[in-house]
């Protein structure tokens, strides 16, 4: 079913929007086999654009395998996801996993679940452990499967700042740096939804994954491209809308690509034949509406000073937090507490950093909280 907007989740086809000179560099990489690192802000269609490269560059002689790591919350749910996901991939059919897991891992008995619907799809445990395996077998699964088929593989790995939570995470980080910088078959795409951490992990120089490979900062969709895009879908679907409208639903959020797509779904909701006015304020306002859960949910556990901290920033202040007048304003404790503020409420993924000011991460959050926390600010 073609769908005029899509969000919430990932998008191709006629709903993936521009992107044309950052699907060409990723391509190269892939191709190339060098390994990339992208890195963005939530909701700026990572994934997507991860997709949209995997069915330009799949082949018979590269393979392009993703897994999400999300729910990894240790070193071995890590080896357990990659090692499965990567057999999966490879294997071909359900029947010669198990000798692929005998060639390459050794005493590791696999559990096959096939789909009750009898479809194709399986999934696959191996059950990983320290007793089982040695890390080292598994992150360099890959490289020894690809050398011996004669082909390429280009690893995708979601959510990777993930790993900076595990368990003594340097160690992990440098025993996977370690294996995979010795790969000549395989190479990776690392990529996650906290920037703050992506960046962490990548730019620090005491990190080891320091220069790991081409780093990539996808920015946002420009409002022409957005314009046009808008424009287009609605015509595709028997309706009007004009550039002035449309630049207004990009503009109003920022051009965030997940918040463009939702808001100009919400007025063509509303619309008729033409887009009117009007449309796009009830347009906006069921934004507010489909979001104020979530919202409310994120700032739930804050601590007076954290909301204090945000409703210093809906006024407009987004530096100078530890002068006299802003602590007392805006009772933010101590000059040392401001600094522990900034930490968290990043941490938090509600404050954007952009070098020494602050600002709301998420523009419609701005919005809502402007209007549930400060109307007498």
């Amino acid at each position: 079913m073609d769908k005029p907007f899509v969000y919430g989740a990932t998008v191709s086809g006629d709903n993936f929007t521009d992107r044309v000179k950052e699907t060409k560099h990723i391509s190269m990489n892939f191709n190339a086999g060098m390994n990339t690192i992208l890195i963005a802000q939530r909701r700026q269609g990572k994934t997507s654009l991860i997709n949209k490269v995997k069915d330009y560059v799949n082949s018979s002689e590269i393979y392009v395998i993703s897994l999400d790591i999300y729910d990894c919350r240790s070193e071995y749910d890590f080896y357990e996801r990659f090692a499965s996901s990567i057999i999966k991939a490879t294997a071909g059919k359900i029947e010669q996993v198990s000798r692929v897991v005998a060639d390459f891992l050794g005493r590791v008995t696999p559990k096959i679940s096939i789909s009750p619907d009898l479809s194709s799809d399986f999934s696959l445990s191996l059950g990983i452990s320290p007793k089982s395996i040695n890390p080292e077998d598994v992150l360099n699964l890959p490289e020894r499967i690809a050398d011996k088929k004669g082909i390429h593989i280009v690893i995708c790995i979601d959510e990777f700042q993930q790993i900076g939570e595990f368990p003594d995470s340097l160690t992990v980080q440098k025993k996977m740096r370690s294996a995979w910088q010795l790969h000549k078959n395989v190479s990776y795409c690392l990529y996650g939804s906290k920037k703050h951490l992506m960046e962490k992990l990548f730019q620090n120089k005491s990190m080891p994954f320091f220069q790991f490979g081409d780093m990539i900062f996808l920015e946002r969709i420009s409002t022409v491209d957005w314009v046009n895009y808008i424009c287009s879908r609605f015509k595709a679907f028997d309706k009007s809308i004009s550039k002035e409208y449309a630049r207004y639903i990009c503009e109003k959020v920022e051009n965030y690509s997940s918040y463009v797509q939702q808001y100009a779904w919400n007025v063509m909701v509303e619309a008729g034949d033409v887009v009117s006015e009007e449309d796009l304020i009830e347009g906006y306002n069921a934004l507010i509406k489909q979001t104020s859960a979530l919202f409310l949910a994120q700032i739930s556990n804050l601590s007076s000073y954290q909301m204090n901290f945000l409703r210093a920033i809906s006024a407009g202040i987004h530096s100078g937090f530890s002068s006299q007048g802003i602590l007392e304003d805006y009772r933010l404790g101590t000059k040392s507490n401001i600094a522990r503020l900034q930490i968290s409420l990043v941490d938090k993924e509600l404050v954007e950093k952009i070098g020494k000011e602050c600002f709301f991460a998420d523009p419609v959050l701005k919005v809502w909280f402007q209007k549930e926390y400060c109307r007498y600010c």
